[in-house]
């Protein structure tokens, strides 16, 4: 008999740990005849439901380009006092240093650029060569101007034709740090500012593509201008970033295909940065560059490594959009990035919620039914 006191007891107890489903049903669905819940009477939770589908979509959108905080450690009368004292030596050591490095280097560089650009535009040859090497000089002032610690990992590129090589995209950093090894030719989005000025004088000396989001055209005169880039023999390699915007270097998101359609040698270049120091994702969204530029400044140093993975073609039988998702594993295994189904564009045109309800309120709904029943 106490056994089954005891069974009797333990099973309340159960019951006691079940959630109440009458919470999660509307008001009147519950049959009061029998006592018992219907099928019916669980599915009939729409609203609920289309709450939750819209909630799990965008988060599952957004944490692929949102800031992820460190966890603090100033957070005691023994650590404050340190964390004080690195801020005092960050801001008013380091980052005066770095801005007087940063200086001296853009005055070199201007120096010799611009009598290299006007004086030798007879010498294509020679001039972008010279060019070129340039270009690698004021990026390598950057990377000193955080105190920047890249390992390279695996051959440095070389100058071939038929080939691009892609790279998952977490800021423009990652043009400078591959920049300073190699002169990559990029594409990349046209920027307003000190930086589209940039793009629009210095950098067209390595050959980078520039596009707009915002015009159609643009789409068609690219890909042009892509595939006659890739043909020729003394071009610089060609860099893309596939993913179309950037992301927190957590997770990796669509490829565009473009990049896959060249019928051309696809050399991968995975990045992974730490956030030992500092977190290096650029939510341009809420960041202009130059802030960005200031807080790597303002930093203890850019930690990061780059692996330039084996070559890859395209496979008989395979469709581009297979071919970049298949790069896309290999770029996301290597930088320890987990791979998610959304297009990078949606950052700047969100889904509707009718879209988001209707992708995602089945599984939410068998998964619901499921988890009751059991």
């Amino acid at each position: 008999m106490s056994e089954i006191s005891k069974l009797n007891s333990s099973c309340s107890e159960l019951d006691l740990d079940r959630p109440n489903l009458e919470d999660y049903l509307p008001t009147g669905s519950i049959q009061q005849p029998h006592g018992k819940l219907r099928l019916r009477d669980l599915l009939d939770i729409s609203p609920t439901l289309t709450e939750a589908a819209g909630a799990i979509v965008d988060d599952s959108f957004t944490r692929c380009f949102k800031s992820i905080p460190p966890e603090p450690w100033n957070w005691n009368v023994y650590l404050f006092p340190l964390w004080c004292l690195g801020v005092v030596v960050r801001y008013g050591i380091l980052f005066p240093v770095r801005v007087l490095v940063l200086t001296i280097g853009w005055i070199i560089f201007l120096l010799c650029y611009i009598p290299v650009h006007l004086l030798l535009k007879g010498h294509d040859k020679l001039r972008k060569k010279l060019e070129r090497c340039l270009v690698e000089l004021i990026c390598c002032f950057f990377v000193a101007s955080w105190t920047g610690v890249v390992k390279y990992h695996g051959p440095r590129p070389s100058m071939r034709p038929k080939q691009v090589f892609v790279s998952n995209h977490t800021s423009m950093i990652d043009f400078i740090v591959l920049e300073q090894m190699t002169p990559f030719a990029v594409i990349m989005q046209k920027h307003p500012g000190w930086v589209g000025l940039l793009q629009s004088t210095i950098l067209e000396s390595v050959g980078c593509i520039w596009f707009n989001r915002s015009e159609a055209k643009d789409r068609e005169i690219v890909t042009r201008k892509l595939r006659e880039h890739v043909e020729g023999a003394d071009n610089n390699p060609l860099l893309i970033f596939p993913e179309g915007t950037c992301v927190n270097n957590h997770y990796t998101v669509m490829f565009k295909k473009g990049a896959f359609e060249l019928n051309c040698t696809v050399c991968p270049i995975a990045i992974k940065y730490n956030k030992i120091f500092v977190d290096a994702f650029w939510n341009s969204r809420k960041q202009s560059f130059t802030m960005h530029l200031l807080q790597l400044m303002t930093s203890w140093a850019v930690v990061c490594d780059v692996w330039y993975l084996e070559p890859q073609n395209l496979k008989p039988g395979e469709t581009p959009i297979e071919f970049a998702e298949r790069v896309r594993d290999i770029i996301s295994v290597r930088a320890g990035l987990k791979k998610v189904p959304w297009d990078g564009y949606l950052k700047y045109s969100r889904p509707s919620p009718k879209h988001r309800e209707q992708k995602y309120a089945k599984h939410c709904l068998i998964y619901l039914v499921l988890h009751l029943s059991w």
